[in-house]
This record gives structure tokens, sequence and C-alpha cells, in this order.
């Protein structure tokens, strides 16, 4: 009842849905193109693919080591990525070109979902982290698709949320073939709200696995002469609206005393790049901006970085890490990826997306957090007067990411385990 309910709100919001689509589009045009996939309509796929579902950016790279052994070890598995946001689908393209296929994911309606299957017959789903809409398992679960969710992590917070709708949450869980959560509490969670207990394994985050290329590192030295090699770097990557400027403020503050420091400024979205350019000067701070291979001299303090898919060269460029959405209440991005590179990391008080990964990695010494940004200053100017400070910081993140390395394996084992029992473009007593 619930669920038709929820399904009838979601028909009438659509030309809602529609607009802000459109709305969108003034800023990012991409979201204007390819809409009637969101629709399910696609072009007919007789492959019977692996879906792998991976909202944005983010849980794409997450992903992406798991979709490289895939097709290292199975090359005649076809493998069809769907994201949400045209972020996602140029950072499939830019990571698999042509090896993979991608498409948008359908709405969560059931029509859409219908013409989708019809046309696309997946043999399995892999939901990367938690991307749960109760048609789309329902969808599957009538048409005998399973479904795996892969790197699971489930907060406290979200938790929350998933039971005040508990009469749509539990049989969504229910549904589910295997949740692989990153951490015992988040395993936890997903039982407490109704997955069976026989479902659920728990590999460690795949984030651990993160492969750092020779590539990241020669790009990384390449900026760094480029902005002189004595200069102190702070790069500041996935920062959201209203952190920029916090960012500036810290700015100012150090460079009284390190009058050379630059701060190479990732904003997350490739729609604000135009804005936080224009904050920059408004702050009164020179600025170059990356995309137009602008020369840094000594009089710039800015770098902004407004391109896609370079965040690692420049972490692999940094002397220190500040990890954005953290300052701001968006739950913060992965420490793991500049710890990996042996960066010492810095990050604001909302980590919920990361809790577990924040709490140990800063027991390990490789992680700060602080509460505002007068605490993110102080300690900066700590680490910018403490060269072994930093380094001993840095040492201590890349010995966490090593130690913790393995998931992918183990979510490899789950996902094959799967494959090998699910029925091949398997249809709905409906659609035969």
């Amino acid at each position: 009842m619930l669920r038709a309910l929820y399904t009838a709100v979601f028909y009438l919001a659509l030309p809602a849905v529609l607009v802000r689509l459109w709305w969108r589009g003034r800023r990012s045009p991409a979201y204007r193109q390819r809409w009637s996939e969101r629709l399910g309509r696609v072009t007919a796929d007789a492959d019977s693919p692996l879906w792998i579902h991976a909202v944005s950016v983010g849980e794409t790279v997450a992903i992406a080591p798991l979709v490289e052994l895939l097709l290292q070890r199975h090359p005649e598995l076809p493998i069809l990525l769907t994201t949400m946001t045209p972020t996602g689908a140029e950072r499939v393209q830019a990571l698999f070109g042509e090896r993979v296929r991608h498409c948008y994911c359908p709405w969560d309606l059931p029509h859409a979902l219908a013409r989708f299957h019809r046309r696309i017959r997946p043999r399995g789903l892999v939901i990367v982290e938690t991307e749960l809409w109760p048609n789309l398992i329902k969808s599957c679960a009538e048409r005998q698709v399973p479904v795996l969710v892969a790197n699971a992590r489930l907060s406290a917070r979200s938790a929350r949320g998933y039971r005040r709708f508990g009469g749509l949450t539990r049989p969504m869980l229910q549904r589910l073939h295997r949740v692989v959560a990153q951490h015992h509490a988040d395993g936890e969670r997903f039982v407490e709200l109704g997955l069976p207990p026989d479902r659920l394994s728990v590999s460690g985050s795949i984030k651990f696995d993160i492969e750092i290329r020779q590539e990241w590192q020669d790009a990384g030295q390449r900026l760094r002469r480029s902005w002189g090699e004595a200069r102190p770097v702070l790069v500041a990557g996935s920062t959201h609206e209203g952190e920029d400027s916090l960012l500036f403020d810290a700015l100012k503050t150090l460079r009284s005393r390190h009058p050379n420091l630059l701060l190479v400024l990732v904003p997350r979205h490739p729609e604000r790049f135009d804005s936080v350019y224009q904050q920059c000067l408004d702050a009164g701070l020179a600025a170059a901006r990356h995309s137009l291979s602008e020369p840094v001299g000594e009089a710039v303090a800015v770098y902004l970085g407004d391109t896609m898919g370079e965040l690692m060269a420049f972490y692999a460029a940094a002397d220190i890490a500040y990890v954005g959405g953290s300052l701001v209440p968006r739950g913060g991005h992965n420490p793991l990826e500049p710890a990996a590179l042996g960066k010492p990391v810095l990050m604001g008080p909302e980590v919920f997306n990361f809790q577990s990964i924040c709490d140990e990695l800063e027991t390990a010494g490789g992680l700060e957090r602080v509460p505002d940004e007068a605490a993110l200053a102080s300690q900066l100017e700590r680490l910018l007067s403490d060269e072994a400070l930093r380094l001993e910081r840095g040492e201590a993140a890349r010995n966490f990411v090593a130690q913790n390395r393995g998931a992918l394996e183990r979510l490899y084992g789950e996902v094959e385990a799967m494959l090998v029992r699910a029925p091949v473009g398997a249809r709905s007593a409906r659609e035969k």
C-alpha cells in the first residue's frame, strides 16, 4: 500500500522532475541530453549484461577497480554502467571508453523500469554503496534479477531516514540477494531495518584498494614544477558552496606568515567553476585557472582546478590535503584518495558519509578533524611550520591505506557467486 502511494506521488511529481532536469540544463547542458533514457527508453541489448549502477562520480571511481577486475577476468562478460548525473557519465567514458556501455538509470517508475528491463534484460544488478529505490528492487525481483549492494554503507543518520518509512524499507531489503557492507556497523544497520542476516557479508571498503597510478605522480610533479617547487601547496578537494569562502579566509590568515602558500581549489561540481573563480577575485585573491593553462606567478594565491578527473594529480602535488564537504553539512568526501598518496589529511566535523573510515584514519594518525575554519587555519599553520610532522602524518595515512587493502577480492568473489546463480536475461511472466 505504501509503495503504491509512493509510486502515485512520483508520477504526479514527474512534470516537476522534468522541469528541474531542464532547469539544471541551464548551467550543465548535458542534463538536457539523453533524457529519454531516464524513462527507460534505451537501445535494446541482446547480450544480457551485468548491470552496475553508480550514482555519480564518487561511486563510479569507487567501483572502477571491480569493473577493471571483471573486464580482465571475464572479457566475455558485457557490462552496463548506469549513472544519474552527466559528470558520472563523463567519468565512465574517461575510465572505460568503449569497454563498457553507459546509459542513465531509469527513474523509479514501474513503466520506465519495465521498458528498461525489456530492452536490456540484465543478468544481475550491482548497486554501489546505498542507492536503493523500492520500485527498482521490486522490478528486479519480479524478473529474477539478483541485486547485490556493493561497498554498502549506511550511516546512523541515513538509517533514521529509512526507518521512518519502514513500510517501504523492509520489503525492499528483504528482496535483496546480498549486501556486502564496508563495516560491521553498516551491516548491523541494514539488518535492523529488515535485511535477513544470512544475506549480509562485511568486506571492508574497496576504496582502500585504490591503485596509485604513475601518471598521477608524474602529473603532480609537472604541476609542482610549474607552480614553483619551493612553494607550500594546500589542495582543497571536492569543495561545496559555502566552503570556499572559509578556505579563502584561512588562506589570507596563513599568507601573512607563509606568503608563498598556494591554495589549489577543486570544486566538487563543474557548474560551480565559474562562480568560484569569481569568488576568488571578489575576495581580492589573484587566481589562475587550470583549464586555461594560466601561468602561476608569485602573486597567484589560488589555482582553480576547473577540470574533471584530475583530482588525484592535484593531491599528488600537495603538501597538505583538505577534503571538502566537511566544513558544511554535506557529509564529507573520500579521505583515502590523498591518504593513499601519503598526504596528511584535514577535514571538518561533517564526515557522516565516511564516519568509520575517518575515525580509523584519525586514530592511525593520518587525519586531523577540525571543528571550524579557525581551527583549520591553526592546524594548517602547525603543519606548514613543521615538515617532520607533515611527513609523519602523511606516512601514517599511507600505511593505514596499505594495511586495509583486500576488500576488492572479497567483493569480487561475492559478485562472481551471484553471476553463477543468476539466470541470463530473465523476464517476468508478463513479458514472456
